[in-house]
């Protein structure tokens, strides 16, 4: 919750703009930091949520390492100076350059997806003398029962390895020399609110495992992705998710062998509530049953509602008049171009400062310039 003089500062800064709330993302982290390492786990933190480069460094500062899913992420993370040693790329297609990046700086693993991944980077492994470690992506079949879009681990999906297929890919593994075998990846979703996901997670991996020990072959590390949601409905009452209860199921059902480690890829869940896009009312427009509210951030500048119906909450921060039902749209050429219908709001008259909240993930790092518009500066609440 912004204070007044705080608003009052924001006001006088061109709209649209993203803030970051560096205090929460500073207790977000060492949250999770506390209780990861209470069971000696590891974290890599998803680059595709938010690759802004203060919050980048605010991350490596606190010892994550860094998921990537393209060759410019792993760049970027490079540059921050995330150790390669921390470094995990994933991905279902991995150009032939993006691998050559990760093997030239020994980046931690590869998760891999596929056979002719597999042998790609086995190739391209031996023509540069060196070995690199993988993982296997393995499609658990597990329903996340989150939006269509962000589901990834059913069997219908394109990411990871079906099961079934497993013996096939084993086999080819095996014939390989470029390759090493260092552990399995899973990854079921994203904006996973119900534990019980995880649940079924754990219980599925605890069957893989079984069966791949019982072909001797012992997996180092075992990474369960990420996909822990935030609370969109209520950002100032649940800031952050309760990170000891979801390391506590992995601890109470994954059953770890001696000698494993259990590595997790956090995005949304570490960033999502530190971001706001504020932006300016234009204009109040009454249509037919309903009034609009047209404001200057667009669909352009954060893109969730129109490509998820995603909710994010939107807050008038400057007015207390009686309130009203709006619709708050942008001035994108696209009827998609919406930010929430009927959204309750004090009345709203142009000026007005508007918050829309939870944008510190799959805000900024998606934004485009549709309608030849600028992306949205960044600013920080220590810069305040």
């Amino acid at each position: 919750m912004l204070s007044k003089t705080k608003i009052a500062e924001l006001s006088n800064v061109q709209t649209p703009f993203y803030y970051y709330d560096m205090d929460l993302l500073d207790q977000t982290l060492n949250s999770v930091k506390k209780e990861s390492d209470a069971y000696g786990y590891k974290v890599h933190y998803a680059v595709k949520a938010n690759a802004n480069d203060r919050i980048l460094k605010t991350i490596k500062e606190k010892g994550l390492g860094a998921d990537c899913v393209s060759g410019y992420e792993v760049k970027k993370a490079l540059e921050i100076g995330f150790d390669p040693r921390g470094v995990v790329f994933a991905g279902v297609g991995k150009a032939d350059w993006e691998i050559n990046l990760g093997l030239d700086n020994e980046i931690a693993c590869f998760n891999v997806e596929s056979i002719p991944e597999l042998e790609i980077i086995d190739e391209l492994a031996r023509k540069k003398g060196t070995v690199a470690n993988v993982a296997l992506r393995i499609n658990p079949n597990v329903n996340a029962n989150t939006h269509h879009y962000i589901t990834t681990g059913l069997e219908e999906n394109k990411f990871g390895i079906n099961q079934w297929d497993l013996e096939k890919v084993i086999d080819r593994l095996s014939e390989l020399t470029s390759v090493r075998l260092q552990g399995l990846h899973f990854h079921i979703g994203s904006q996973i609110t119900d534990l019980t996901s995880y649940k079924e997670l754990c219980l599925r991996v605890n069957e893989i495992q079984k069966w791949l020990l019982g072909r001797r072959i012992f997996p180092e590390v075992i990474n369960v992705g990420g996909g822990l949601g935030i609370d969109y409905q209520n950002p100032d009452g649940n800031p952050m998710p309760d990170f000891q209860a979801f390391f506590k199921l992995f601890n109470d059902i994954l059953e770890l062998k001696p000698g494993q480690e259990l590595h997790f890829e956090l995005g949304r869940s570490l960033v999502a509530q530190c971001g706001t896009l504020l932006t300016k009312i234009l204009y109040v427009k009454d249509g037919v049953q309903t009034k609009f509210a047209i404001v200057d951030a667009g669909m352009n500048d954060l893109i969730r509602p129109a490509l998820y119906q995603a909710f994010h909450k939107v807050e008038n921060l400057t007015s207390d008049g009686a309130f009203s039902k709006y619709d708050v749209v942008g001035p994108i050429c696209e009827s998609s171009d919406c930010f929430g219908k009927a959204v309750l709001l004090p009345e709203t008259k142009r000026g007005d400062l508007f918050a829309i909240r939870s944008t510190g993930a799959y805000g900024e790092v998606m934004a485009s310039q549709y309608n030849l518009r600028q992306i949205p500066q960044a600013y920080y609440s220590d810069e305040f």
